[in-house]
């Protein structure tokens, strides 16, 4: 197993972490497009607690990220990959980065500025230096379902730019990222029985 990234592919701590962050991306939209429409209730605030908890880890998991890609950096992009393919995907991935570390902070803050203050797991009290203020609040609010929106479509354009690779491009950039070992074809095809 590659624990490491090489010049040609993702390792598995890198592809790990990948994939963890999308998990905990759906499950914490799954869980705010569940909670905004619940009336009030036990359940309303318990799925809340959720949202809070899975944010903070999303935070943790990408500073992990960062930190791992400092000292292991990335594959290089297929060889003829046009320069500006390669500034857009530099450009998607950090403001992808930016918006995965900003947004668990922008709901800290309009918790904490709302009086619903953040308890990570229910054991770890996370202290706002704000206070509360129901002006700051919401306008955390405003931002933090501004920078949803932003994501969403940057995950997206991801996506789909990942898709065009495998069904246009025909090269390895999808596949290199997938968290199993994949059997190719082609002149691109990574051969996994030797790696």
């Amino acid at each position: 197993m590659l624990i490491g990234n090489t010049a040609e592919r993702f390792g598995f701590v890198t592809k790990t972490l990948h994939w963890l962050t999308l998990v905990l991306l759906i499950g914490s939209f799954t869980l705010a497009v569940s909670m905004v429409n619940m009336p009030f209730s036990p359940r309303k605030l318990e799925f809340y607690s959720w949202h809070k908890w899975v944010g903070v880890t999303i935070f943790l998991v990408v500073l992990l990220r960062l930190g791992w890609r400092l000292i292991n950096p990335v594959p290089q992009p297929p060889q003829g990959t046009p320069p500006w393919q390669r500034r857009l995907a530099g450009w998607s991935h950090a403001a992808l980065y930016a918006i995965l570390i900003v947004m668990p902070v922008t709901g800290w803050i309009m918790s904490s500025a709302l009086n619903l203050p953040v308890v990570y797991l229910g054991l770890i009290h996370i202290p706002s230096p704000f206070g509360v203020d129901r002006a700051l609040g919401e306008t955390m609010k405003v931002v933090h379902l501004s920078l949803a929106i932003a994501l969403l479509t940057l995950v997206a354009v991801h996506v789909l730019a990942a898709l065009y690779h495998h069904f246009v491009q025909r090269d390895d950039v999808l596949r290199r990222m997938l968290p199993w070992p994949a059997r190719l074809k082609g002149t691109n095809a990574v051969n996994w029985k030797t790696q």
